[in-house]
This record gives structure tokens, C-alpha cells and sequence, in this order.
């Protein structure tokens, strides 16, 4: 069989799938957003160890790295590019501004704000499908950069930054009296801006990782509860 199959890109495998569940269910019935946040931060979990656990293999050959870097950033952009945006559609269905007026038949005259969201959620599948283009395309020059300076940046937001954001979104939503599905599309808008920005963001170590671990967990804690 074509591809790579061994331990190194198992988690990325693993990501992918949890993001398709995570799609599939937001887009089941009316739609289960916050199922969906909780797929995402499982991708999230697994592709923050991917490439640490790829790594381990010593004797990996250029084949099998060009493989991982490939297979990753496709991974991302179903997870971290296609999902959260599933996921403010199956909201908008679920709980957002359109659910009393298609119920009183006052749909009519809103088809602008309908369409402006669906616009924005095409830009921000759009910005992170080019952030990761952009991304395979200069690896090699950011791995000199890396050598040279011993410091190692992105440019711009890391699409998998998405795994933190948007359930924080959702859960404020969730513990607000107020509505705040707009809000959700509008930060998809900034972070899709943030995908392309041309300024450096250090990676973080390993300190930063335990960090934004921790978060993560009490994310999907939090979004557990609510769930249940």
C-alpha cells in the first residue's frame, strides 16, 4: 500500500479522524456544536505531540519526512480549517439569532446577515488552507533560519491555535445569558486574519507546551460538564 503506516504518524492519523467525527457530528440533525468543540480539542491534543513522536525515529528517511510534513498540514486543515467552522454553522442552527425568526416566519429580509456569515466562514477555511500552503512551502527556509539563529518562529498564527480559541468562545457563550453566536463568527474572521499576518511567533518550548496543555484541559473539562 502507498503512504507511511508506522508509529510516526499515527497521532496525525488519529487528529484526522477525531475531526471528521467532530464534523460529522456538528452537522448530524440540528447540529451538536459544543460535540464538536470537544473533537477539536482532542485533534488538538494529538497534533501538539505528532511531530515530537515523529521525531523519536532516528533513521526516518526523506520520504517518509516530506510524508509527515504533507500529511499534517492536510490533517490541520480538516481539523483545524473545516471543523471549527462546521462547528459556528451547527451553533448558528442550534442556538443563534435565526432560530426565532424561521420559527415566526420572519426569515425574509435576513438573508444578507446569512450570507455574510457564510462568507466569513469561507474566508477563515480559506486562510488557514493558505497559512498551511504557505507553511510546506517555506519549511525549508525556516529550518535554516532555525539553525542559524537557534530559535524557531511561525509566521502568523498557528492554525492549531484554533483547538484553544474556539472552545473558549463556546463555553463564554454557553455561561452568558446573552447570544454570543455572531461574536463566534467574528473572531473566526480575526483569527483568520491572524493566520496571514506577516509577523513571527515564537514557538513555544516545553514550558509553553505544559502551559497551553493545562488549558486545554480545563477547556475540555469545562466543555465535558456542559455536555453532560
Amino acid at each position: 500500500m502507498i503512504g507511511v503506516y508506522d508509529y510516526t504518524v499515527i497521532l496525525t492519523y488519529l487528529s484526522m479522524m477525531s475531526g471528521a467525527v467532530g464534523i460529522i457530528a456538528t452537522m448530524t440533525g440540528i447540529g451538536h456544536p459544543y460535540i464538536g468543540i470537544i473533537f477539536l480539542m482532542i485533534s488538538g491534543f494529538l497534533d501538539g505531540f505528532d511531530g515530537r513522536v515523529a521525531r523519536t525515529k532516528k533513521n526516518r528517511t526523506e520520504f517518509e519526512k516530506n510524508f509527515g510534513v504533507q500529511i499534517d498540514s492536510l490533517s490541520d486543515l480538516i481539523c483545524f480549517g473545516v471543523l471549527p467552522a462546521a462547528i459556528g454553522i451547527a451553533q448558528l442552527r442550534k442556538n443563534g439569532i435565526f432560530t426565532e425568526l424561521v420559527r415566526r416566519k420572519e426569515y425574509e429580509g435576513h438573508y444578507s446577515i446569512m450570507i455574510l456569515l457564510i462568507a466569513i466562514t469561507v474566508i477563515y477555511i480559506l486562510a488557514a488552507l493558505i497559512r498551511l500552503a504557505y507553511f510546506n512551502v517555506t519549511i525549508d527556509e525556516r529550518k535554516k533560519q532555525a539553525a542559524e539563529t537557534g530559535v524557531e518562529y511561525f509566521t502568523g498564527l498557528p492554525v492549531t491555535s484554533a483547538a484553544l480559541i474556539f472552545p473558549l468562545a463556546l463555553i463564554l457563550n454557553f455561561y452568558v445569558k446573552a447570544d454570543l453566536t455572531i461574536w463566534y463568527f467574528l473572531i473566526m474572521l480575526l483569527v483568520a486574519v491572524m493566520f496571514l499576518l506577516n509577523v513571527k511567533v515564537r514557538k513555544v518550548g516545553n514550558k509553553g507546551m505544559i502551559v497551553i496543555v493545562l488549558l486545554g484541559l480545563v477547556e475540555f473539562i469545562s466543555t465535558i460538564m456542559i455536555v453532560c
